[in-house]
């Protein structure tokens, strides 16, 4: 696939592919692309060109008789309620509590009854410590709290696919690990797909099943993590995790 913004090729000749339940977590320098194929795959960008495809059915895009053309609306938004994402900037409503963000999206998209919805919700705010938090609003919560309703937002909708944005990137140092604390129990107890886009490498080490190193739109180097932390064979590999591991 190919993604251009006026005359800058962000990703060009990329194709990569994520089995079911598999955890795939993306590295590299910023810039190099990882939060435009999330953007992609949540259908938030336009593909310039190629095609994204969901169990086999094309998300946006597809070939038909050689011409490439864009798939009914009522498909992709099929397609699309499979698929959860978590922001790097929380992205909640602000006019509505921490219980109506949860509900907002099962009970307008999904069809499920109020009643179901908020059952789920307590559920959530409970796997995520914040239950308590019902009737907050969000700007009265901290950065932490807002990225952990944020989690149990996107687990609400149940997805297949959850797509993870340097979910740690706005949060201060100390609250870091409970939020990956959170993001670890759901790899452990669900059979969730994860795409990952995260510059904390312990994390993608422990949670992932195989790691990708992105750089200028291109994938240089994927494996499984032990190989790839431990004994990466591409030199900007080499290069980029000596200069963040050195950092941290």
């Amino acid at each position: 696939m190919e993604k251009r913004f006026g005359t800058n090729t962000v990703l060009k000749d990329l194709n990569f592919s994520v089995a079911r339940g598999e955890r795939v977590t993306l590295i590299g320098p910023s810039g190099s692309g990882k939060t435009t194929i999330l953007r992609l795959v949540m259908t938030l960008e336009e593909l310039t060109g190629g095609y994204i495809y969901v169990d086999g059915q094309p998300l946006t895009y597809e070939d038909r008789a050689g011409r490439r053309v864009p798939v009914p609306k009522k498909q992709q938004k099929a397609l699309r309620t499979r698929i959860g994402m978590v922001f790097q900037q929380f992205n909640l409503f602000p006019n509505m509590t921490v219980l109506e963000n949860i509900i907002e999206a099962p009970i307008h998209v999904l069809g499920q009854s109020r009643k179901d919805a908020m059952s789920k919700a307590y559920s959530l705010l409970e796997q995520v410590g914040l239950p308590d938090k019902a009737d907050a609003h969000p700007l009265s919560l901290s950065g932490g709290q807002q990225q952990r309703v944020a989690i149990a937002r996107a687990l609400a909708m149940d997805p297949e696919i959850l797509l993870l944005d340097e979910v740690t990137s706005a949060l201060d140092p100390e609250v870091v690990g409970d939020v990956l604390n959170i993001l670890r129990d759901v790899a452990d107890s669900t059979n969730v797909t994860m795409l990952i886009v995260t510059h904390e490498m312990g994390f993608a080490r422990d949670v992932s099943h195989k790691v990708m190193m992105f750089d200028g739109g291109r994938v240089v180097e994927e494996g499984h993590p032990d190989q790839i932390f431990t004994s990466p064979t591409h030199a900007r590999t080499q290069q980029f995790l000596s200069a963040v591991l050195g950092e941290s």
